[in-house]
Parts: C-alpha cells; structure tokens; sequence
C-alpha cells in the first residue's frame, strides 16, 4: 500500500515493522494491532473511533498515536483507509 510513494522505507521499532515517509513513521504493526500516527490536535477524535485505543507502548499513551485493533482492519478497505490517513499526515511532516 505504501511501498510506491516518494520517501517510503521500513524500519524495525516497537518490535515489528514500521513503514516511514520522509524518514517519519506513519504506520506499523504491534502485537496484534496496527499502530498510526496522525494529528496531534485530533488525538481525542481518533480515539472516539470505533475499535481504536491509546498508543501506550512503553508505560505512557503517545499522543498523536493510536492503535486500531483487528476488529478495525477487518477489512481490506478499513486497513487501506487507516494507512492512507497515516501516510498522508507523515507525508506532511518536514522529512527528516
């Protein structure tokens, strides 16, 4: 879903796979979940989506981050509308 966009790269983080734009992280895989990054200042917004909870990998909820659960990528069109969300707000971030 990502791999053919300008800037795309993988790197190992939160112990799974994490696909990058410009060098920032859009999206990954953790435990069972997929792992986002979008708006900060729509934080609370995302997390009142359905099957969504905070991103609390290392003891303390990221905000900016969530984690969608199986039940919210069921779908091949709920996976690619998750994505595409992330990778377009690490798209809009300056590339590191």
């Amino acid at each position: 879903m990502l791999s053919q966009l300008p800037g795309y790269s993988e790197k190992y983080m939160f112990g799974g796979v994490c696909f990058m734009i410009n060098g920032n992280m859009c999206a990954g895989t953790w435990k069972d979940s997929l792992i986002v990054r979008l708006e900060r200042d729509k934080h609370d917004e995302t997390l009142a989506e359905p099957h969504t909870k905070p991103a609390d990998i290392a003891g303390r909820a990221m905000r900016g981050w969530a984690l969608v659960e199986p039940e919210g990528i069921a779908s091949e069109d709920d996976l690619e509308t998750w994505v595409a969300r992330a990778a377009d707000y690490a798209g809009s971030l300056p590339a590191k």
